[in-house]
């Protein structure tokens, strides 16, 4: 019974070591990935030179033509026969006045000269006739001279009663209503002209200082503009720290007074890396690059600062004379074979 139990544990155990040499001689042999094929891409060399960074400054338009007109005399607003948003044309009376002492000034300087004028002609009949003396005559007509003039004086005063527009434009503002007593000074209206307009800009004083003449890109919610640097302040002011400068617009833009535009004020030159805009892409919450060397594909994260026209500057991940990838291809991975050529 002992050997029966014997040559069953054998075969058991022989039966074992065949099963497990034949499960050892179905394993599957292992295998490579083969490389992938290599991607055409365009490439550019990273360039070193002289960038004039640009800061951007935040400008307002406003029209060239613009002017708060007050009254020049003391009267009652008598007629204010306009609205803000008026097209109003030059010459065109806006506010009258009622003055009754100015009328009467006018009437008795116009008496007064009357009166001169009588006694000069009577005075000079009687020197022709040699019953006078020419000291009289001569100071009978000083006289009416000095009552021409005073004449002249009193309808200029009345004619400050009729406010009239100062150039063609629009009303802005409104100061005054019928009834309102008019001081010498008190503001009227406002208006401003709408063939020109302006862009003023505070430049902080560490900027640069740009010549007149010079263009500059301003920016609005629609498009860019050239505009000229009509006029620029040398000075500071001593609270803001600023200078003020004043840029022309072309004329016949399609924009408005008090509109908000962005100016790119030049800032020093100085030695900085650019490369093709196209060749940086995100990556994540980063940017990134391909540089071709060796035959592959590198990523590189870098960091980019300013964009000028079609060249993007890069700040740090780059060095002068390498290969970037231009517009690089979806799929494009860290590692991958690809054939470069510069682009032409």
């Amino acid at each position: 019974m002992s050997s029966f139990r014997s040559i069953s544990l054998l075969s058991l155990a022989s039966i074992a070591g065949l099963l497990l040499a034949s499960c050892g001689q179905s394993q599957p042999a292992t295998t490579t990935t083969p490389d992938s094929d290599p991607v055409a891409v365009l490439t550019a060399t990273v360039t070193a030179g002289a960038v004039t960074p640009r800061q951007e400054l935040p400008g307002t338009i406003r029209a060239r033509q613009r002017a708060t007109v007050a009254a020049k005399v003391l009267g009652t607003v008598q007629e204010a026969g306009f609205a803000i948003g008026k097209p109003v044309e030059l010459g065109e009376v806006l506010v009258v006045l009622s003055a009754d002492e100015l009328t009467a000034r006018v009437a008795q300087a116009r008496a007064a000269l009357d009166l001169a004028a009588r006694e000069f002609e009577r005075e000079a009949a009687l020197l022709s006739q040699g019953a006078t003396a020419q000291e009289v005559v001569n100071r009978l007509e000083d006289n009416r001279r000095i009552a021409a003039a005073n004449v002249a004086q009193a309808e200029a005063q009345l004619d400050y009663t009729r406010i009239t527009a100062p150039f063609s434009g629009v009303i802005t503002a409104r100061h005054v209503e019928p009834g309102d007593l008019a001081t010498p000074g008190t503001p009227l209206f406002e208006v401003e002209g709408q063939a020109a307009f302006e862009v003023a800009v505070a430049v902080p004083d560490s900027l640069p200082q740009v010549a007149l003449g010079e263009t500059l890109q301003v920016s609005t919610m629609k498009k860019t503009l050239a505009a000229r640097v009509r006029e620029a302040s040398p000075a500071a002011d001593p609270r803001s720290r600023t200078r003020l400068v004043v840029l022309e617009l072309p004329i016949g833009e399609d924009v408005r007074s008090g509109q908000y535009v962005r100016v790119l004020w030049p800032v020093a030159q100085r030695e900085q890396l650019t490369v093709p805009s196209s060749t940086v892409t995100p990556f994540g919450q980063m940017q990134r690059v391909f540089v071709a060397e060796g035959g592959e594909a590198r990523l590189r994260l870098v960091r980019t600062g300013a964009i000028h026209g079609e060249r993007t500057v890069v700040l740090s991940g780059l060095n002068a004379g390498e290969t970037v990838v231009i517009d690089p291809p979806t799929g494009l991975r860290d590692g991958q074979p690809v054939t470069a050529a510069l682009q032409p």
